[in-house]
């Protein structure tokens, strides 16, 4: 299994460079990681999905999807788009220390 290694962490990661073990995952890194991918700073708007993917995954055993965000998180999918510009799924999942959601390309 391969491993990235940024700024001093170490963490398993898939063939796409999503995390295989979501335990190598902690704040600090999910910050270095969000400047990686064009967010300069995590705001309180930017942990609050983040938690609940992480809280959703630990309970279901899979990533949700932005469906999922919106009707059991309550999150509005246009609010994540301005939040995580572009994929913002795969951002936030990435960000999470998670495996990219089902359906994602």
């Amino acid at each position: 299994m391969p491993t990235n290694t940024i700024e001093g962490y170490t963490f398993a990661v898939n063939d796409e460079g999503f995390f295989t073990d979501r335990t190598q995952w902690s704040e600090p890194l999910a910050s270095v990681l969000a400047e990686l991918v064009g967010i300069e700073h995590l705001t309180e708007k930017h942990w609050a999905p983040l938690h609940f993917m992480r809280d959703d995954a630990a309970k279901t055993g899979v990533t949700p999807t932005l469906r999922r965000m919106q009707a059991v998180g309550g999150f509005d999918v246009k609010d994540l788009f301005a939040l995580f510009p572009g994929k913002p799924a795969k951002k936030m999942a990435y960000l999470a220390g998670l495996p990219k959601p089902v359906g994602c390309v």
